[in-house]
């Protein structure tokens, strides 16, 4: 088989490196706001932090697969629309995550980088899997495409989740001072 991905290596070593080095960062971030969580913290974390590691882990796994030495196009391709579908549905079951948790109430901008980004990028991405075998260049593009939206969406939904920690964490440090005083 010829080498699909050719041309993309330095895309993909970028993509897939960032992605990594971002879900390590989320591991520390998290353990930092462990220290001091608002109350009904878990149904939150399920709605808004796990998500960001899912859509940096997909567009890493992504950057991989596209440098795997596939013997055939159909593997990869079946690998594009699994991980595209799958990423739908969990997403879809995030947003019944965000309408249920009761410590954030979300705005627009949150409905549309937490859940409809999200979905684009995962549906782009199954579209992908039947554009390989008739347009691969096309097929190419919306790999590169999904893998990039889901990590942006990602570095936005970490810094959203944590610039809310933040914000929170010091409305609290005022309320227990003035409590307090």
């Amino acid at each position: 088989m010829t080498d699909f991905a050719a041309g993309w290596d330095s895309f993909y070593v970028i993509v897939g490196a960032a992605a990594g080095a971002l879900i390590g960062l989320q591991f520390v971030v998290m353990t930092l706001i462990a220290q001091s969580p608002p109350r009904g913290a878990a149904p939150a974390a399920s709605a808004f932090a796990t998500p960001t590691i899912v859509h940096f882990s997909a567009s890493l796994l992504l950057c991989a697969l596209m440098r795997a030495p596939w013997p055939a196009l159909a593997y990869p391709a079946a690998c594009w629309g699994l991980i595209g579908a799958g990423g739908m549905v969990y997403t879809a079951l995030i947003g019944r995550r965000m309408a249920s948790q009761t410590v954030y109430r979300p705005v627009l901008e949150d409905w549309a980088l937490h859940l409809a980004a999200p979905i684009v990028a995962y549906a782009l991405l199954a579209s992908a899997a039947p554009l390989a075998f008739g347009h691969m260049t096309v097929a190419e593009f919306a790999v590169a495409a999904s893998a990039l939206m889901l990590l942006f969406i990602g570095i936005h939904n970490a810094w959203d989740s944590i610039a809310f920690h933040v914000f929170e964490t010091l409305a609290r440090s005022r309320r227990e001072r003035q409590d307090g005083g």
